[in-house]
């Protein structure tokens, strides 16, 4: 092979090696370039622009191969602390890879501190976009760290509990150019704090601070901000219509505003937001407004440019829709979930008016039917994604209709559409180019419905069949024939699937989400043979799948070595299987563990030592609390993992 290829590689350059390279976008691909011969390791080497990292022991090799990187990321890579950082910056020459660095993503890095966190944003010093959600532990000293990173431009730090005014303080001063800034759940955040953020981050266009314990104040403030786009603040209780009749007169480029779950705001304050920003395209006040007014209504028609609009909660009239279908023609989202007053009526006047939407959720609007959905079905033809759970009034006659006409639907949920049957899938096997298909609930169907969809939809990705008692072992053998590109399945209280059924879905090589509980018919064979084969899976729920031994468990944890989340709760393993599973799965960051009866108190003790080092989550029986040696919470707790009592 080497004698054959040596011509070609001599015609082909570098440079266009690296053009090819750039064309391939799925992992595996890259993966078979990698493979096929060094220089096209070479060149993948060079070309590489993002890392998403998933073994910290490897982090040194691989960030000496890629010296070029744009992004790097280890929010799913356990165990990085200050250790790490320093092991990191003395082993690998960082004016390599650190040079070209502009975005790091450090997401639940619990382990990382002060110390480490200087370290490394000090080697990257072109850094512009960091993110350090959920880094629960983080305060003032961990943002005065941040503030080092003085030509920042995107910073997340959503559930940074301990980040207050003071820290807050120490970055907008050390970092000034910020244009996109999320301070989601950093409830020590005062108005003091936004204030000064206003006044030193001018060129600020996305601003996130939802369920912070600002007030109105902290609008004042924000309304200076000349350039902002976006802001957010969903579920800030103390923000009411005064702050909004703030903004009316500031922020002359808002375009987006979502004020979901803010329990003071009226639809007199979104008014007064709406007169003085008729260029808005999106606003999202779900659970906010319990009814239009009719101040509100005629505002509404001055919004010609709005292309979304989500008002789940709201009382809504036919009124209301015909307002919007002549003033909103440009509408692409409505989001009308469990809205009382939706009718067949309001629904046809919005359509004949909003030919262009794309994305419309009915969830829970029960008086919805065939005839609403044959509305939409005839004039919006380019809809995308469709929402309607428990729309119990639907039947086959509604699938028949967005079969004829919306060939480009990706997404459609008929959770609790009990009106859906076999007939009602064989019509919809038209939309060939269905992504999501959630059909949880829906007794009526059967294996056959599932054959139809098989035989067609062969680009989806994720189908939900939760309780769908009529799908069995020969459902999932159409389903692993022709959906080879399904990643997320749910077959949760599919009683009748056996063994048989795992052993197709192990022919779904790309699938990575798994819910399975319940399937008192599948044993440890079945486990088996579906691990060996699908080697991707990154949740698992076995709950209560009581028939599964120990040799489906030690085959777990042997071939599953992708597993990030898994729920054994109710199962029957014991302490060596279970010691197996939480050891081998290194990657393991999440894990439900309650009531398993056959594992000891010195079991749950050396599965937990295990794992230690890596894991996030843990869900236990509340009594292990007290059972457990003191050591080993400790060393949890300290590693900033989340114990859940149940």
């Amino acid at each position: 092979m080497s004698t054959q290829s040596s011509p070609i590689l001599s015609v082909l350059t570098e440079d266009l090696l690296i053009r090819v390279n750039e064309k391939l976008v799925q992992d595996s691909d890259r993966k078979i370039w990698r493979l096929i011969c060094k220089e096209f390791h070479r060149v993948d080497s060079i070309a590489r622009k993002t890392l998403r990292v998933l073994h910290v022991e490897f982090l040194p090799t691989l960030l000496k191969n890629y010296t070029n990187l744009h992004t790097l990321d280890l929010s799913v890579c356990p165990c990085i602390e200050d250790g790490t950082i320093t092991l990191l910056l003395h082993r690998v020459d960082h004016s390599m890879w650190a040079r070209n660095l502009k975005f790091l993503n450090l997401r639940r890095a619990n382990g990382l501190k002060f110390a480490g966190l200087e370290m490394l944003v000090g080697a990257c010093k072109g850094l512009e976009s960091l993110d350090v959600s959920y880094c629960c532990g983080f305060g003032d000293r961990e943002a005065a760290a941040i503030s080092g990173c003085g030509g920042l431009k995107e910073l997340r730090m959503d559930k940074c509990l301990g980040v207050s005014d003071v820290g807050l303080a120490k970055i907008v001063v050390g970092c000034g150019r910020l244009v996109r800034l999320s301070l989601k759940w950093c409830m020590e955040i005062s108005d003091l704090g936004v204030e000064l953020l206003c006044k030193k981050c001018l060129e600020l266009k996305f601003l996130d601070v939802s369920y912070l314990k600002v007030t109105s104040d902290s609008l004042r403030s924000i309304a200076a901000l000349p350039k902002l786009e976006d802001l957010a603040m969903v579920g800030c209780p103390l923000v009411n219509v005064v702050g909004l009749q703030f903004l009316e007169n500031g922020c002359p480029l808002l375009q987006k505003i979502d004020v979901s779950w803010c329990d003071c705001v009226i639809s007199s304050g979104l008014s007064a937001l709406i007169r003085g920003h008729n260029g808005l395209l999106q606003i999202d006040a779900r659970y906010t407004i319990s009814e239009f007014s009719a101040n509100f209504v005629e505002c509404m028609q001055e919004l010609k440019n709005l292309n979304a609009i989500i008002i789940d909660g709201a009382r809504v009239s036919d009124t209301v829709f015909q307002t919007i279908s002549y003033k909103c023609r440009s509408l692409i989202e409505i989001g009308l979930s469990k809205c009382t007053g939706v009718t067949n009526m309001g629904i046809m006047q919005l359509v004949s008016g909003c030919v262009n939407l794309k994305t419309i959720n009915l969830t829970c609007c029960r008086s919805i039917t065939d005839a609403a959905i044959s509305a939409i079905a005839d004039s919006c033809r380019n809809l995308l994604c469709l929402k309607l759970e428990s729309c119990n009034m639907i039947t086959e006659k509604s699938l028949e209709q967005l079969g004829s006409h919306c060939t480009l639907l990706e997404e459609l949920d008929l959770t609790d559409c009990i009106g859906i049957n076999d007939r009602g899938l064989e019509r919809l096997s038209r939309c060939s180019r269905l992504l999501c298909l959630k059909l949880g609930l829906c007794t009526n169907i059967s294996d056959t419905g599932l054959f139809y969809i098989a035989s067609n939809c062969s680009q989806l990705h994720e189908l939900d069949l939760y309780r769908c008692m009529g799908i069995g072992d020969d459902g999932l053998a159409a389903l692993s024939s022709g959906c080879k590109k399904l990643r997320k399945l749910n077959l949760s209280y599919c009683i009748e699937v056996t063994d048989k059924g795992m052993e197709s879905l192990g022919y779904l090589e790309e699938l990575s989400d798994l819910e399975l509980r319940a399937l008192d018919k599948i044993t440890g064979v079945g486990l088996t043979a579906l691990v060996i084969r699908c080697k991707r899976l990154a949740y698992l729920d076995l709950k209560h799948c009581g028939k599964v031994d120990d040799t489906g468990f030690w085959a777990l944890a042997y071939h599953s070595r992708n597993l990030r989340q898994i729920n054994l709760s109710y199962c029957s393993i014991t302490d060596m299987a279970l010691c197996m599973v939480m050891g081998n799965l290194t990657r393991l960051q999440d894990a439900d563990l309650v009531h398993l009866r056959n594992v000891t108190v010195e079991g749950f003790d050396l599965a937990l030592r295990a794992c230690c080092v890596r894991i996030k989550k843990v869900k236990l029986v509340a009594a292990l609390g007290f059972l457990l040696s003191s050591e080993v919470l400790g060393i949890l707790h300290a590693r900033g993992c989340r114990i859940r009592w149940d």
